[in-house]
């Protein structure tokens, strides 16, 4: 019995040789197939030319040619990242002169000061939240207000004041922490504090013109950091889904309101998670002053050694290039 509804006659559809269609993928842009012992450079060249394997390459030849032109390459990071134990691939970074500055928030320099104070960090939240404890630690507390008061008083940033402080003291673990390292090299690494946010703001020492005096001076030292970025630099957030694209956004603002030209440059976002303002000024608005965007998802502890050893091996490559 036929059905009681009308079907659509086909008979008149207009077809096309495939050599006349517009194919995306094609089997010369497929992976290579991985070999046992390879190194991580081959790792790199038979990844497949499709989708996040191309934005793969683009930001490890993005971050290279950045370095080789003396263009910035910011590295805006949430505190999850030194969690992960991923500082030494960061100093590394640092070290080959490809991160030309570090914006963190309140929770990233906490992390990196006990790290390089006492070689240990993060607490049980639950068990210390019960017990009324949390984020009690005294030695902490004392050590970020203090570095505050100083850096408001001495007219230097946050970070400046923190990472000064830990080469000073010789803290035991000075060698694992962005804060000591960078200020041993002269890459400034910026604190951006919302007041209550962190638990050193819990203790009675917390200044609180102290803190908002050196984090406005870390947020304009930033801002002039990122004037380098137009005409191939890259900036960089990872794993901040909310105060640093926020921070970036209106610094992005205020070089456009004096002139500066940041067109050509590359907005990566990097996390776990995909989050709606991270990927909106990190990525999409980039954009509105001439950049583009990339956003990757994937664990930090896997995804920023990657594409660490990437950039390496691009300057490493370069550099024979050029010497023979």
């Amino acid at each position: 019995m036929p059905s009681r509804y009308p079907l659509i006659d086909v008979s008149g559809l207009r077809t096309q040789p495939i050599a006349e269609r517009a194919s995306k993928v094609r089997v010369e842009d497929f992976a290579a197939a991985p070999a046992p012992g390879m190194a991580m450079a081959d790792f790199w060249k038979r990844l497949p030319r499709i989708f996040a394997g191309n934005d793969l390459r683009e930001i490890v030849r993005a971050a290279a040619q950045a370095r080789r032109r003396r263009r910035a390459v910011v590295w805006a990071m949430g505190a999850h990242v030194i969690k992960c134990g991923l500082s030494p691939v960061v100093i590394e970074l640092m070290r080959a002169g490809v991160i030309t500055c570090i914006a963190m928030n309140g929770a990233g320099a906490i992390h990196d000061s006990e790290i390089a104070l006492f070689g240990a960090t993060s607490e049980d939240v639950p068990s210390g939240m019960k017990s009324g404890m949390f984020g009690m630690v005294q030695e902490t507390a004392a050590f970020l207000n203090d570095s505050a008061r100083l850096a408001a008083s001495g007219d230097t940033g946050f970070g400046e004041s923190l990472g000064k402080r830990l080469q000073e003291e010789e803290a035991p673990c000075r060698e694992a922490s962005l804060l000591a390292r960078a200020y041993g090299m002269h890459i400034p690494v910026t604190v951006h504090v919302g007041i209550g946010t962190d638990i050193v703001h819990m203790h009675p020492g917390a200044d609180g013109a102290a803190v908002g005096e050196a984090s406005l001076r870390d947020y304009r030292i930033l801002t002039a950091a990122m004037r380098d970025l137009g005409n191939g630099g890259v900036l960089f957030n990872v794993g901040s889904a909310v105060i640093l694209p926020e921070i970036l956004l209106k610094a992005m603002t205020i070089l456009q309101n004096l002139g500066c030209d940041l067109s050509g440059f590359l907005g990566v976002n990097l996390d776990f998670i995909q989050h709606y303002r991270s990927n909106q000024q990190v990525v999409s608005r980039v954009g509105t002053v001439g950049g583009r965007g990339i956003s990757l998802t994937g664990h930090h502890e896997i995804m920023l050694p990657l594409i660490a050893s990437g950039i390496l091996d691009a300057l490493a490559e370069n550099s024979q290039e050029e010497t023979a």
